[in-house]
């Protein structure tokens, strides 16, 4: 018997799908709604990626994937390493996905003792570079550079202090490291979507709507215009980064 290659009307009703969903504020007010009830939880701290803590939210690590399969970048920079599962992540989809030789770049301010030791000690340490200092400083994004071979195809996840300024600060100093087609993500965009009274209180600093990385994003799309939002933020509910997903297109 002869079955239907059905595989462009299945793409076709997952793209209509994903826009239908991205139009319905109710269910994303319900996903915040969630999103707030289970961070009681520390819902994000829960996960891990090859035995180490991800602090990442289901929807994202599976968005992550899905990016990463699809522009295959040579090199992933991230700032923030917290306890390195995200490193160790990319790392892996990098090895699964073709890319042998690709490297993770971690930058963070603080990677404490027993954080280092869990990244050195994986088996995917020799494709992950950690670079301790403040993202945004001029030496330490020269270093970042300096890991990137010539003709490298790059993507950024941002993903340290999520304070307004210093996101936009990031969005600024590594949006040039980014390549045309690939990604340059802004982590935590949910604060934006949060009433100011129910702002999750375990960051470092309140971070209410306003003062967080989706003001940062908007103010950074209406100075570049080499940047777009893409079309894969319309299916993240129950996401950490809702509007974060940027990419170049020129």
């Amino acid at each position: 018997m002869t079955v239907k290659d059905d595989r462009a009307e299945f793409e076709q009703a997952r793209t209509e799908s994903i826009a239908s969903l991205g139009k319905d504020k109710g269910v994303f007010d319900a996903s915040v709604q969630l999103i707030l009830d289970s961070d009681r939880h520390r819902y994000s701290y829960v996960w891990s990626w090859m035995g180490a803590p991800i602090i990442q939210r289901p929807a994202d690590i599976v968005a992550l994937q899905e990016i990463v399969w699809e522009c295959k970048p040579d090199i992933i920079v991230e700032t923030g390493v917290a306890r390195g599962g995200s490193m160790i992540f990319f790392a892996s989809l990098l090895r699964m996905f073709g890319k042998p030789d690709g490297k993770v770049i971690g930058v963070d301010i603080d990677i404490r003792a027993h954080n280092r030791d869990t990244i050195e000690k994986h088996p995917m340490a020799s494709s992950i570079v950690l670079i301790e200092g403040y993202s945004t400083a001029a030496d330490i994004v020269a270093q970042v550079k300096s890991h990137i071979p010539e003709g490298a195809s790059v993507m950024v996840i941002l993903d340290s202090d999520h304070s307004r300024q210093h996101v936009l600060n990031e969005l600024r100093a590594y949006c040039g490291l980014v390549t045309k087609g690939q990604f340059l993500v802004a982590a935590d965009t949910i604060l934006g979507f949060i009433p100011p009274d129910k702002a999750p209180t375990y960051y470092s600093k309140l971070l209410a709507a306003g003062d967080e990385p989706l003001a940062a994003v908007h103010e950074f799309l209406a100075e570049n215009d080499s940047f777009v939002r893409d079309p894969i933020n319309d299916k993240l509910i129950m996401s950490s980064s809702p509007d974060g997903y940027l990419r170049r297109t020129k």
